[in-house]
């Protein structure tokens, strides 16, 4: 059976460093091993996941451009942009893909300037302080948003 749906792992900045940065609050799974981790539980979902990790602002807008009509559900963790992109906000927003937005931590266990996110009322859901778990969370719920979309269309 070919997989259906396409769903993008969108990771902001410091990401690349998982498993070495601040393992108390991030872990010690690496990115690699993380999206190693995704793409096992994607197949058991029978989805098609494609990663990106970029620490600049302009390359994940790119991206998530990019990504119209090709991708239909986002899962984006975006890090430090949580507290600060406007322009990642307006380009999740210009798409019409739906995204659900992860964080490692609890952003708002942390400092104060964490706990605003710009993202969290335009995403269909917020995942915080689940660890890498949020992200297999993530998956499994975007992939049952979209299989009963898709069922509710025949």
């Amino acid at each position: 059976m070919k997989n259906m749906f396409n769903i993008l792992i969108l990771n902001g900045p410091n990401l690349n460093l998982l498993g070495t940065r601040e393992t108390n609050i991030y872990g010690k799974t690496t990115l690699s091993q993380l999206n190693d981790l995704l793409n096992k539980e994607s197949k058991k979902l029978n989805i098609n996941i494609s990663h990106f990790q970029s620490n600049a602002e302009h390359e994940i807008i790119e991206k998530i451009h990019a990504s119209k009509k090709k991708i239909q559900y986002i899962i984006i963790n975006p890090a430090a942009f949580t507290h600060t992109s406007l322009a990642i906000r307006d380009s999740l927003i210009s798409v019409e893909i739906p995204f659900i937005e992860v964080h490692i931590s609890n952003i708002y266990s942390r400092e104060t300037f964490r706990t605003h996110s710009w993202f969290s009322d335009i995403s269909s859901g917020t995942i915080s302080g689940l660890g890498i778990e949020g992200y297999i969370w993530a998956i499994k719920t975007a992939a049952i948003r979209l299989f009963k979309k898709n069922k509710n269309k025949i």
